[in-house]
């Protein structure tokens, strides 16, 4: 077990094992009991539910007494009676490894979580974490003694990889497993790792719909995104199709995970079967994405048509799509025999299916893409400098303290919610953002549970900028995420240099629950929360000073500056505000520079004016092309103004070439900025 694996309950595998080999008996979970509370809080199962060990030791327990209000004597705990407890002669983990076709959905509607698992499956890395030791976990004929009834799996449970211990006592219906279960009755990882999960959402019920990549996300770690291939009208444009198609196989082949569905358009349309054998409301595990080449390729001839197409997987086992490219239609004539054994073609209704990816894009409306992002630097792949935080939306009567605000459209309140600071160093740097909200599943059964709808904003602030926004000024609005009600909430975007702030929301204020956030940056961007109003006053504040007067200025832009060269110049900003000082980046070979460059200045002293300098950079000294001073006080105007570059010294010195457009905003009050 890794170091930074977290016990769920303060239960310890290890401990437990041995303690139960120790006196010889077998492991009966207390925090996930065999009983009605683990299956349900709602709706019973169909029928007379006894919980089985795939094997047990011979010794009968004592029956369980039932407490399902509609069913009488509705389930029985006989683990180990071996004419009643046992489900098989053989068990395994695994039979012959472990396959995306190993697993079968049962009688619970979490085919999101089937398909996960079948995602899961292909990827060896990835499931020796969740299924940490399997091979000592392992039934083992040769030394039956080692056997305890006690498993454990581990999950990524909000930033933390969490390990969770169970027995193995499972559902069944007249001797058969009722949920998750292999196509082969001595095979019970699919089953085990069922009943881990539904013990961290405290039953098997609260399992009932969810995402696939929510199951992704708690399987690896990885960053969740979410398309809506009809917005996206993918299936309408075939530029933006191509991008999504090389994207997914850029994912798929770095060993991402892929799930897709087709929304419902009304409760009565769930698991209804189309005209093309597809099932609506209903998650899929992508197991493939490939270039398929068409016909024999001729020796010393590189020229072929080729297909893009995508396999996936029903986590029914069954049910398969029937139009062009499904197992046996006509279309794979078209494809060689070694092609066809290259892609591991079946014709048998085992629920997989090949589709070209434009039939994909027409028939299916969502896709949930699940990013491994690399984070190490021993890697030929692009390598992710990431950082992540907790935070929490709470409620507070005082405004100040108060940290659940609602989205931007609540303008009263929405600088209320947390604040986060991050850089961007390089010129332009493209910057994954993941919000993921606290699972809500634990609380179905107290009639809740549904995703609030969470999102985020972006604003580019200034440079120097440590306390919280107050007021909207000078920032720009860069970035909105789509606010949705799923637990995660994902944004690429491709960010200029500079400081930013994000400011994490849910859609109405007043909302209480906890998130993360992720940041991955091509180099670290030192994201942190913005905790404090203002300045702390501390004892040095009465010997030093303390600020009497905040400003804010923004630089747009620096005009008709004096030529250097015979390129123009390399212009660049230093503003000046007493002790401090704020440097623009170099703009390259231009008499006109866009800066937008931002500066906040919290100022003692308000009788100096804040200075505003242009430089040219050069490699050996850098050359001053002009200067303009500022008064900043509250009354001056709040419009963008145009001044006239001057040289060193007084508001009178000499006029130089070049003016810059600025925007000043000054309060006596910390606060209002």
């Amino acid at each position: 077990m890794f170091s930074s694996v977290k016990s769920f309950k303060d239960q310890k595998y290890h401990e437990l094992k041995q303690q139960c080999i120790k006196q010889g008996r077998l492991f009966e979970d207390p925090e996930f009991p065999a009983s009605d509370e683990s299956l349900f809080y709602n709706r019973c199962p169909s029928g007379r539910v006894e919980w089985k060990r795939p094997k047990s030791k011979g010794t009968l327990l004592p029956p369980h007494r039932p407490v399902c209000p509609q069913t009488p004597h509705h389930t029985q705990n006989i683990g180990r009676d071996p004419a009643r407890g046992e489900l098989c002669e053989d068990p395994h983990l695994f039979v012959n490894g472990i396959s995306a076709h190993d697993l079968h959905q049962g009688k619970l509607g979490n085919c999101w979580f089937v398909a996960a698992c079948s995602c899961l499956a292909l990827r060896e890395n990835l499931w020796q974490k969740v299924i940490p030791n399997f091979k000592e976990q392992e039934w083992d004929s040769k030394r039956p003694q080692k056997y305890a009834g006690i498993f454990h799996f581990q999950f990524w449970c909000f930033g933390q990889w969490t390990d969770v211990v169970i027995d193995d006592r499972l559902p069944t219906i007249n001797g058969e497993l009722i949920y998750c279960h292999s196509n082969l009755e001595n095979e019970f990882w699919s089953a085990l790792l069922e009943k881990a999960y539904a013990k961290l959402a405290e039953s098997y019920e609260a399992l009932d719909g969810g995402t696939a990549a929510e199951a992704i996300v708690d399987f690896t770690g990885a960053v969740a995104e979410s398309i809506d291939l009809v917005k996206g009208k993918y299936c309408e444009n075939i530029s933006e199709q191509m991008k999504l198609f090389e994207d997914l196989l850029k994912v798929h082949k770095r060993g991402g995970l892929i799930s897709c569905s087709i929304t419902a358009s009304s409760p009565n349309d769930t698991e209804v079967e189309t005209e093309m054998g597809l099932i609506i409301g209903h998650a899929y595990s992508v197991t493939a994405i490939q270039k398929v080449r068409l016909g024999e390729r001729l020796l010393f001839s590189f020229k072929s048509e080729k297909l893009f197409m995508i396999r996936m997987r029903n986590p029914w086992g069954k049910k398969e799509w029937n139009g062009a490219w499904s197992d046996q239609s006509e279309e794979w004539k078209k494809v060689s025999d070694s092609e066809r054994k290259s892609l591991g073609l079946t014709v048998q209704n085992d629920g997989e299916f090949w589709m070209t990816f434009d039939d994909w894009c027409q028939n299916f409306t969502d896709v949930d893409i699940c990013r491994i992002v690399n984070t190490s630097y021993f890697s030929i792949h692009k390598t992710w400098e990431k950082k992540m935080v907790h935070g929490a939306w709470t409620k507070h009567s005082e405004p100040l303290k108060n940290r659940s605000g609602g989205c931007f459209d609540y303008r009263a309140t929405f600088l209320q919610n947390p604040q986060y600071v991050f850089d961007v160093k390089k010129v332009e740097d493209k910057v994954l953002i993941s919000l993921q909200q606290q699972d809500q599943r634990i609380y179905k059964k107290d009639g809740k549970g549904d995703n609030f709808p969470i999102g985020f904003e972006i604003f580019k602030v200034e440079l120097n900028r440590d306390y919280r926004i107050h007021k909207l000024q000078i920032q720009e609005r860069v970035a909105t995420s789509m606010y949705v009600n799923t637990r995660t909430v994902f944004l690429r975007k491709l960010l200029a240099r500079g400081r930013y702030v994000l400011i994490p929301t849910t859609h109405y204020p007043g909302i209480v629950t906890a998130f993360i956030l992720r940041l991955f940056t091509d180099v670290p961007s030192k994201l942190r929360e913005l905790k404090l109003d203002k300045p702390k006053q501390t004892c040095w504040s009465i010997l030093c000073g303390y600020p009497r007067m905040v400003t804010e200025i923004k630089i747009h832009s620096a005009e008709s500056l004096q030529r250097q060269d015979r390129s123009g110049a390399d212009p660049y900003l230093i503003i000046k505000c007493e002790n401090q000082k704020v440097r623009s980046a170099v703009q390259q070979d231009t008499v006109s520079a866009i800066f937008d460059t931002q500066a906040l200045f919290y100022r003692k002293n308000i009788k100096r004016p804040i200075i505003v300098q242009v430089w040219n950079s050069n490699v050996l000294c850098d050359q001053f092309l002009g200067q303009v001073l500022l008064a900043a006080l509250p009354g001056d105007p709040r419009e963008p103004q145009t001044l006239q570059l001057r040289g060193k010294g007084s508001r009178e010195a000499d006029e130089m070439p070049g003016h810059i457009i600025v925007k000043v905003v000054s309060s006596d009050d910390l606060m209002e900025l």
